[in-house]
């Protein structure tokens, strides 16, 4: 994720990074300006006054209304995922802080404390991992028998809060602890399962393929004709203001499809990697 000051404006406004729109579309930018250079030219040289330019420009005018509020409902929910995973994501650093603040209590053993030192962690590393690509077993801190297990598991966070579970059971065992004690350790344990299927759910289930491809076609569609409308009003104008339209439809489109799935490295995405060190970081000091 980038980390930016909101309160600046003209440095970001002159600033490219790989990420932007721009550079990532330059390439449809360039063939929109030479169609629409080829409109231009055809209907400014061999079909004057073929088009009648005010009936035809309110007609897009409407057009455009109707493309606008489809993309308003695009983004939207784009970013209601976003979102969505950063309060989950929220949720997890708190349970896993309140889980380590009650073992500190309930725990005097150095090996039980130790034991879930490394655990929580290593939930949510395997968390943000598992959300990707899958884990990679180098970052989590692993006994050789407990990176056995791991490495002929498909879902390695479950495994782990199995883990978790059993070592609360054996801390009711040794430190008998009241059953109203253990509850209060199983509330937050319960949420770990709860934030990775709602956070699996957001990445599982993207916007449904017939609403993009038609939002695609929409857009494309509306690019390639408007030129036909203010040609004859702006003539060789009209390429710049194509290409800006194309420039503004389509990054708010790719911005869209990049947010909507929030887990990734792209620079818009959470900053998972730093919120699972956080949690490490926390659960340490918390469990020394």
């Amino acid at each position: 994720m980038i980390k930016y000051n909101p309160k600046t404006w003209f440095r970001p406004i002159f600033s490219f990074r790989k990420s932007d729109t721009f550079a990532i579309i330059w390439k449809e930018m360039v063939y929109i300006f030479l169609l629409t250079i080829g409109l231009t030219y055809a209907e400014l040289n061999y079909f004057p006054g073929i088009v009648e330019w005010n009936e035809l420009l309110s007609v897009y005018s409407l057009i455009g209304f109707v493309l606008s509020l489809l993309l308003v409902f695009r983004t939207n929910t784009a970013y209601d995922r976003w979102w969505e995973g950063r309060k989950k994501w929220g949720e997890l650093v708190n349970n896993t802080r309140n889980l380590a603040s009650k073992i500190a209590s309930l725990s005097n053993d150095p090996e039980t404390r130790a034991y879930f030192a490394r655990m929580i962690p290593n939930y949510a590393i395997a968390m943000k991992e598992h959300l990707r690509q899958g884990v990679d077993l180098d970052e989590l801190n692993l006994t050789k028998e407990e990176r056995e297990i791991l490495e002929k598991s498909n879902h390695r966070p479950n495994i782990i809060s199995t883990w978790i579970y059993q070592a609360v059971r054996n801390m009711k065992k040794h430190e008998n602890l009241s059953e109203e004690e253990i509850l209060l350790l199983d509330i937050n344990l319960k949420t770990f399962a709860d934030i990775i299927g709602a956070c699996e759910r957001i990445k599982n289930t993207p916007i449904p393929y017939s609403y993009s491809i038609f939002l695609k076609k929409f857009i494309f569609i509306y690019v390639t004709t408007i030129p036909l409308a203010i040609i004859t009003w702006f003539g060789y104008f009209s390429c710049l203001i194509t290409v800006f339209i194309f420039y503004v439809l389509v990054s708010l489109e790719i911005l869209a499809e990049e947010i909507e799935d929030p887990f990734g490295k792209d620079d818009n995405d959470l900053p998972t990697d730093d919120l699972a060190y956080k949690i490490k970081a926390n659960v340490e000091e918390i469990l020394a």
